[in-house]
């Protein structure tokens, strides 16, 4: 009996259009975690600035803008200089949250904004932790 031919690797399954790949997301000049079930998708920028968003079953949870000239800050809200960040925090009861983050630099791109979506309940906290997973590499 002739031996039998390996089976075909499989391969992954193909992204969907706009979402960015593990090697995509490696090379970006800034890291994120990204916990399971979010994607990275790539938006529409500009010649010097980049747009993302973090989503998970097609609902937006946190938005990056790199580039030189962003619009921070988008809310209203304490600022606060830590970590190498400019955040704006929110109270919201006894719970304060750091609603966006601006991180600046001298070198290309000058500015990493990062920002949550109008979002409540564990969605809001989701976000709240992929946002203060962002740093400059």
């Amino acid at each position: 009996m002739p031996a039998q031919a390996p089976a075909p690797a499989r391969a992954a399954p193909p992204l969907a259009p706009g979402v960015l790949g593990a090697a995509e997301v490696a090379a970006l000049p800034f890291r994120i975690e990204l916990p399971s079930g979010f994607q990275l998708f790539e938006g529409r920028g500009a010649p010097d600035a980049r747009v993302y968003s973090v989503r998970r079953a097609g609902k937006t949870f946190a938005m990056i803008y790199t580039g030189s000239a962003s619009q921070f800050p988008i809310y209203d809200g304490e600022q606060v200089t830590a970590a190498g960040r400019v955040s704006v925090i929110v109270s919201e009861g006894t719970r304060r949250i750091a609603m966006e983050h601006l991180f600046q630099q001298p070198t290309a791109p000058n500015e990493i904004h990062v920002w949550l979506m109008s979002l409540s309940g564990a969605d809001r906290d989701a976000a709240e932790r992929i946002a203060q997973s962002v740093d400059p590499k």
